[in-house]
């Protein structure tokens, strides 16, 4: 990616501005780049004592993702909290309906919430979401709306990709970690979510990792596990199917399969399209 120092200026111009109408800051953090950028840019703006990350501690939240979160905190100085969310004990989130995130992001925010009234009094809450995300299907834009979360990549309009260019920028290393969203993502709506199918999902995501499959899904159908890689590597994943459908059966699977298609972020929207 070629850095575009002339646009980074602009865009960091007006979110030095928009940061600072917040003056205190709790910043939603899952490990993700936007969110990492929206915490190093808190801590850049506002001061240490300022801009305070949040980590939620949620089964949905790869562990693997979790210590990036964390250990990028503790290289750029940064304060953070970790609280526990209990999204998977509300059956309006667990039942997997198609607006299964607004619940999730809901349990969040209360979470913070009431971290703020205990620890932070006057800080604000925002979180990493980008201009890009108003083109797809975001529930949990909605929860943060309903509870005075703010969006300052939104409000500035910027995007992934601007993200992605500030971040190496600043020598991010997070600058080029591909998505990954919460592991609830991986089933279809209406199946339902329980701690084992997410942990068989998380270690099943992990094995492929090993294998040198970086940008991968695995999306769960029952016992079924149905994999994404981008379209280059199908013919690196088939030579290695062999292995991989003998460790996802010891993980619990029955079936194995590849999606010709390719990895799509968000595929599994296109059934309430």
């Amino acid at each position: 990616m070629n850095i575009d120092k002339s646009s980074n200026a602009g865009a960091l111009v007006k979110l030095e501005n928009e940061y600072k109408k917040y003056h205190k800051v709790l910043i939603a953090l899952s490990g993700g780049v936007d969110s990492c950028l929206a915490s190093f840019l808190g801590r850049k703006f506002l001061g240490k004592d300022n801009a305070v990350a949040v980590i939620s501690k949620s089964p949905s939240l790869k562990e693997k993702d979790y210590r990036v979160a964390a250990d990028f905190c503790n290289t750029h100085d940064i304060n953070f909290e970790v609280i526990f969310t209990k999204e998977m004990e509300d059956p309006n989130y667990f039942s997997n309906p198609i607006n299964r995130c607004y619940f999730c992001k809901s349990e969040l925010y209360d979470e913070m919430e009431s971290l703020l009234k205990k620890s932070y009094p006057g800080f604000k809450i925002i979180n990493g979401n980008n201009y890009t995300d108003l083109g797809d299907y975001r529930p949990g834009l909605d929860a943060a709306k309903e509870n005075n979360a703010y969006s300052p990549f939104i409000a500035c309009g910027v995007t992934k990709d601007m993200i992605r260019s500030l971040a190496l920028e600043f020598n991010l290393s997070v600058w080029d970690k591909p998505a990954s969203p919460c592991l609830s993502s991986r089933f279809p709506y209406g199946e339902e979510i329980t701690y084992e199918k997410l942990k068989r999902v998380e270690k099943a995501e992990e094995i492929l990792n090993e294998m040198e499959f970086d940008e991968v899904r695995v999306r769960s159908y029952g016992d079924t596990a149905k994999i994404e890689v981008p379209a280059e590597k199908i013919l690196d994943l088939k030579a290695k199917m062999e292995p991989i459908t003998e460790k996802f059966m010891n993980l619990g699977f029955q079936m194995c399969e590849i999606d010709n298609e390719g990895f799509i972020s968000g595929k599994l929207n296109r059934a309430i399209k």
